[in-house]
């Protein structure tokens, strides 16, 4: 398959230079104010890097239309090289129609984000701008027990070089999650489950693509919309890369979302899926370790179900750490993803 969507690469930053830390979503660093000020310190303290927040940073309640206003201002600001959401939300497809696509594609800047963040990285694929899916101050920067090495290093590579990178299976990780009310439960790492393997499917060779993708949900309310997905073909031969929220959705809900890019014809345009390994823990859903397989397993049986239907061939790659567990990898939007089946290896183009 031939790819027929191009993108570049924003410039890389050194030591020193300004991010603006955003909040397109939910405010919670206005909510959460001392556990993003840990986040904000591992930026300038560990990286080098001088934060800049906006009026909306901490601004609980924005409009779209601010939070905008703050995204518009980030890239005409030559003095800022990137922008890292505070964290994810609900409500980001509103902010997108009062973006000012000329400025930001004419100013090209290295954004990271995940979960709700797909909206911005998916507005940007469409612009030919490269993003990076992962990184939030609240989430990851001021992590229980500190930054796990696995997001520390890919954040690392992301903001500052352009390395190929395997991604690989980690020994242990976590569905659980800390109190941010509760600052004593930051101090110490949050318990683990031993890292079951990744399960591979069709793996019978070699495929490297652009990577497009982010959180499930996400996409499908784009595909809803119908108004931030471009035509099918925009998409052949890039990998897809996809992920599920704390919000859990039922294995027959991950099918019908799939089923749904399916009857468009967008699923059969990819000729491999990576899709993370599933959150299934939440204090609305607290399940113990071994229903927490099961619904992972489940959620893997439904991707496979419409892939079966819709794209029968496509190598598929089930338990990759760049979703909604920790620790997260924090991968290339729109960068170069090589999926080796033979040898069982992901590797990235930072």
């Amino acid at each position: 398959m031939n790819q027929t969507h191009s993108l570049q690469a924003p410039p890389k930053l050194q030591p020193g230079d300004q991010v603006a830390v955003v909040s397109p979503s939910w405010a919670g660093a206005g909510v959460f104010p001392e556990v993003h000020e840990i986040g904000v310190s591992v930026l300038r303290d560990v990286f080098g890097l001088v934060p800049v927040e906006f009026p909306t940073t901490r601004q609980v309640g924005a409009t779209p239309k601010e939070r905008a206003r703050d995204l518009n201002a980030v890239f005409a600001n030559p003095d800022i090289k990137a922008l890292l959401a505070v964290i994810g939300g609900s409500d980001q497809i509103t902010v997108l129609p009062h973006l000012d696509a000329k400025v930001i594609a004419s100013n090209p800047k290295a954004f990271f984000g995940y979960s709700d963040n797909t909206n911005l990285l998916n507005y940007l694929w469409n612009l030919g701008i490269i993003g990076y899916h992962g990184g939030s101050t609240l989430v990851h920067l001021a992590r229980p027990g500190g930054v796990h090495p696995v997001s520390l290093e890919s954040l690392r590579h992301a903001l500052f070089d352009h390395d190929l990178v395997e991604v690989k299976p980690v020994a242990q990780f976590t569905d659980l999650q800390c109190r941010w009310e509760d600052l004593s439960t930051l101090a110490n790492p949050l318990p683990t489950t031993p890292e079951p393997g990744w399960h591979w499917h069709n793996a019978t060779r070699v495929v490297t693509g652009t990577t497009w993708g982010g959180n499930l949900e996400i996409l499908h309310w784009n595909l809803a919309a119908n108004r931030w997905i471009l035509p099918n073909e925009e998409y052949l031969g890039s990998v897809l890369m996809l992920e599920t929220s704390e919000e859990m959705p039922s294995a027959d809900a991950v099918f019908e979302m799939l089923r749904n890019a399916g009857e468009r014809g967008l699923l059969g345009q990819f000729p491999a899926v990576v899709f993370a390994k599933a959150k299934a823990w939440h204090t609305h859903a607290p399940l113990n370790e071994a229903e927490r397989a099961v619904f992972r397993a489940d959620q893997e049986s439904a991707v496979l179900r419409a892939l079966s239907i819709y794209n029968p061939d496509a190598m598929f790659v089930y338990g990759p750490d760049f979703g909604h567990t920790d620790p997260q990898y924090v991968l290339p939007y729109g960068g170069q993803m090589t999926i080796d089946g033979p040898s069982q290896r992901i590797l990235v183009q930072y």
